[in-house]
């Protein structure tokens, strides 16, 4: 592991950077109530403003974001999408939509023209295997591979079987990984699921969110017990395929916004100037900005 490089957030070379994976939310529930089963005690914290974010990310040179609706709100985007309307040209979106209803596709078209250029599915556990059953997650992905809207998987390994059969059925569709598939998040990271995340590597549209590593493996930082996995990952996938994301604001519950770029920017040996420019950018504002 290398050594931190404190100069590389105040260069120029090195500003610019995009956070792939942030939430946001307000204590307004009159204009922006909660979706069922959601109470305000569930808030944690209280509330997530943008301003606060942008605060806190300029300190380390990230100056746009990547808003993934919150789950708070079911899939009621106008709060996401009045940030994203207010702070024109430095937020964008991934919002949801029912994929059980009957043209989440067309919900998909009408977002987009707001500014969302990604729609989360919930994966997680049981999910999955629903989602393989689903007409309404084939129009969204045949939607996706037209309109180039990217399919954002929030799961846990167990999951990723099912989504290389719907990456095999839709190649063409862009996919997004969120959090390394979540691999470390409630024990040991091990080999089969590192190797079933590698091997989504074939279709040439699947990205990964390298994020949220304060979740993940040791659950703190450095977090330089990641680096093998983030390895195996980066050799798979190579790095126009890999972006950077804190969480915010779960990341800075524990630890601090920095902790989480930092092991990008500071710590692995293995990536070239150019990667990191990918990971903490480019791959970013090609999938989400452009």
């Amino acid at each position: 592991m290398g050594k931190p490089n404190p100069s590389w957030p105040h260069g120029n070379e090195f500003r610019g950077f995009i956070d792939a994976h942030v939430h946001v939310w307000t204590d307004d529930l009159d204009r922006y109530p909660l979706s069922s089963p959601f109470v305000p005690t569930d808030m944690t914290p209280r509330f997530a403003r943008p301003d606060a974010v942008l605060d806190q990310a300029r300190s380390s040179a990230v100056d746009r974001v990547v808003l993934v609706q919150m789950s708070y709100y079911g899939c009621d985007n106008s709060y996401m999408l009045e940030v994203i309307r207010r702070f024109r040209g430095v937020f964008t979106g991934i919002a949801v939509v029912d994929w059980n209803q009957t043209d989440p596709d067309r919900e998909m078209c009408a977002l987009a023209r707001h500014g969302a250029r990604g729609f989360r599915i919930d994966a997680e556990g049981e999910r999955a295997a629903a989602c393989l059953e689903s007409e309404g997650l084939d129009k969204m992905f045949r939607c996706g591979q037209r309109e180039r809207l990217a399919i954002c998987f929030l799961m846990l390994p167990d999951a990723l079987d099912a989504v290389a059969k719907l990456c095999a059925r839709f190649p063409e569709a862009p996919v997004v990984i969120d959090h390394l598939a979540q691999i470390g998040i409630g024990g040991p990271i091990l080999d089969d699921h590192v190797h079933t995340l590698c091997d989504l590597s074939k279709y040439p549209q699947v990205k990964i969110k390298v994020s949220a590593f304060y979740a993940l493996g040791a659950k703190r930082p450095p977090h330089l017990d990641l680096v093998p996995l983030i390895r195996r990952v980066y050799d798979a996938f190579g790095p126009q395929r890999l972006m950077w994301g804190s969480d915010w604001p779960f990341q800075v519950i524990e630890e601090t916004y920095d902790d989480s770029i930092a092991l990008i920017r500071d710590h692995l040996d293995f990536l070239s100037h150019d990667d990191k420019t990918w990971l903490l950018r480019k791959t970013a504002e090609s999938t989400f900005f452009d």
